[in-house]
């Protein structure tokens, strides 16, 4: 079958599309056709004034307009919409949401932290890691920071908080924020030995600049010296320099303090980048209700 989701986040909007095919002993693959990013921004509207701007509002129309034509043009059989922190903090939301649908057909559901965080861990990836060890899933996003910790292979809490890059570009975290998040993390994750996974298009990003193979982890030391490095440069010398789209040139530098100030918090030396977020959350999600309620049509 041919799923799609969209993610409407805080920095951009992203269209996946996959093929989900049965394999042998009940495995599923999930194999990518298309992802299509458009930095939309909104943060920068809702983070300021709490509200999204005509301007902003004109291009998610036109670009869930797009992604409309492009699911059909894939033959998409179903596809779940969903947007996350900028979304939950606009006053406007229901009538933008209400008139993208008016417009485009597509339904986005706004869904909240603690959904978000379990979007982050329904790829299964869980379900490869050892029973025994602890593992902390860290997605930072434009408005907010999902943290999902498994122990002994149990879920043992999903966490959000309004810690995100557009917030600490436009000086809107304060020190009893990371506070907050700092003493949540330590209470509960006391005396464990914690292995990171980072997921987020600015994790990705240093990963797939860092050259590292596939599977092997990122150390914190590398972390810390990319972030020496960005903040010693003007957003144009990172763009030159490192091929970065100023979209993900500025933000980039508040993601990599969120991630390092987590792992110290943790203690952890490495984090892991499997290059999964909350669109393949959504299709593992989309892909679970059609299965449970209708299992032979979908096979």
């Amino acid at each position: 079958m041919r799923l799609a989701a969209i993610d409407i986040g805080s920095n951009a909007g992203r269209l996946l599309i996959n093929d989900v095919l049965r394999g042998p002993n009940a495995t599923v693959d999930f194999i990518k056709m298309a992802l299509i990013r458009v930095p939309l921004r909104l943060g920068f509207d809702v983070f300021e004034t709490g509200r999204i701007s005509p301007q902003r509002e004109e291009m998610m129309v036109k670009t869930l307009q797009s992604y409309r034509l492009l699911m059909e043009v894939y033959g998409v059989q179903q596809y779940k919409a969903a947007a996350t922190s900028a979304m939950r903090g606009a006053a406007n939301a229901q009538e933008v949401l209400e008139r993208v649908e008016r417009e485009t057909g597509i339904r986005i559901d706004v869904i909240d932290g603690n959904e978000e965080a379990r979007l982050l861990h329904e790829s299964h990836e869980a379900e490869k890691l050892s029973s025994q060890d602890s593992y902390l899933y860290i997605n930072v996003g434009g408005g907010s920071t999902e943290l999902t910790f498994f122990s002994e292979g149990k879920l043992q809490f999903n966490e959000s908080f309004d810690i995100g890059t557009i917030r600490l570009l436009k000086d809107q975290v304060g020190k009893p924020d990371w506070e907050k998040m700092k003493d949540f993390i330590k209470d509960r994750t006391r005396g464990l030995h914690v292995t990171c996974i980072g997921s987020g298009g600015n994790i990705n990003k240093i990963f797939s600049l860092s050259k590292k193979k596939e599977g092997k982890p990122l150390n914190l030391e590398q972390l810390r010296n990319y972030y020496k490095e960005f903040s010693s440069l003007s957003l144009r010398q990172r763009m030159q320099l490192y091929k970065l789209r100023e979209d993900r040139a500025d933000v980039i530098v508040p993601a990599l303090l969120i991630y390092i100030n987590v792992m110290r918090w943790v203690a952890a030396e490495d984090i892991f980048v499997p290059k999964m977020g909350v669109a393949d959350g959504l299709i593992h999600s989309l892909f679970e209700e059609l299965t449970k309620h209708e299992p032979e049509k979908w096979v």
